[in-house]
């Protein structure tokens, strides 16, 4: 099979890999769409390897008899090679195990743990059907197109009367806008590039404020009154904007750190316990949400197709790249047959 691969000279392009073959629970999924993240960050930076991508949609083309799918499932490829048997798991919070399997070993593959790949291995248990009317490329979006946010939403408990804060219009932010507006929620965006301040409000948002401005805070107490926002979250990762959102918060409010980045200083007692916010770190979501956040998809369709601006051939995995490292872009989806 054809997988995606960083030289570190500031190249990409394929590389040959055995094909994976099933084994346990393990299958074999035929990749049919691959939503790019931020493994362009590593190519930024002079990396080198073949075994990229943590998010994708195909079809079930090898499984053991038995399993939880069949060959010719369209499915979702869920991150993680989750354990299955731990509590996390059981609980649904699979994203967090700390008994990772592994792939290789349980199956005797070489390759297979890549999504910038043809075919891909994962557990039987962590392949989301894909219903009839929704294609390869929207269902896709289940991963990190909406699923952090979708997550960070279903945690808050985000309704139609909120007014929601969203920090870093990225791909991430993105998914955030069309997740909060399908709530029927306020959406305030706060983004410093213009091409994804424009696509954020395509999508729903009711007005992106840019964070260079020196009276961004009072923009956003004067958009609630002077309360602050009921509930926001952070796919920045930049310590300046989320320390924006604790401060443009409510009293009781509630805020999700989606996006990773550096340290961030937070002062308990006037931020914590006078100002009574809680304050969460959300990865992915709950299990459980498999058939919710398939609604929200089914919901959205014209948006999706708004928010994934460009679609590349695996062929051309650099431009992909070097697309992405320019921020005009939102959601990137790979084509690996191209």
């Amino acid at each position: 099979m054809k997988v995606a691969a960083m030289f570190g000279d500031g190249s990409a392009g394929l590389v040959d890999k055995p094909d994976p073959r099933a084994g346990g629970e393990f299958v074999v999924v035929k990749v049919m769409s691959t939503p790019m993240c931020t493994e362009y960050k590593a190519f930024a930076h002079g990396a080198e390897g073949d075994c990229f991508g943590h998010e994708a949609a195909g079809e079930v083309v090898e499984a053991p008899q038995g399993g939880m799918v069949s060959v010719g499932d369209r499915v979702v490829v869920m991150p993680q090679h989750s354990c299955g048997r731990c509590s996390l798991c059981l609980e649904g919070e699979y994203i967090h195990c700390q008994h990772a399997l592994d792939p290789h070993g349980e199956t005797g593959s070489e390759a297979g743990t890549a999504t910038y790949a043809q075919y891909v291995l994962k557990q039987d248990w962590l392949l989301v059907p894909i219903p009839d009317a929704i294609v390869y490329d929207h269902a896709a979006m289940a991963c990190c197109g909406l699923g952090p946010t979708f997550g960070a939403m279903e945690r808050m408990q985000v309704i139609s009367h909120d007014t929601v804060l969203v920090t870093g219009l990225g791909p991430v932010g993105l998914g955030g806008v069309i997740n909060a507006s399908y709530r029927g929620a306020r959406v305030i965006g706060l983004e410093g590039n213009s091409y994804r301040a424009e696509l954020a409000e395509q999508l729903g948002a009711d007005v992106v404020l840019d964070p260079a401005d020196e009276d961004v805070l009072d923009q956003l107490r004067k958009l609630t009154d002077g309360a602050g926002v009921d509930k926001a979250v952070d796919c920045s990762g930049a310590p300046d904007a989320q320390r924006l959102m604790i401060d443009a918060l409510r009293r009781k409010g509630q805020a999700c750190f989606v996006g990773e980045g550096a340290d961030l200083t937070i002062t308990v007692s006037q931020d914590m316990i006078r100002k009574g916010i809680s304050l969460h770190g959300q990865w992915h979501y709950n299990r459980a949400g498999f058939p919710r956040i398939m609604q929200v998809i089914a919901s959205s369709i014209d948006k999706l197709e708004t928010m994934i601006t460009h679609r590349v051939g695996m062929s051309q995995v650099q431009q992909g790249w070097e697309l992405q490292m320019t921020g005009e872009c939102g959601k990137v989806v790979l084509d690996p047959w191209a």
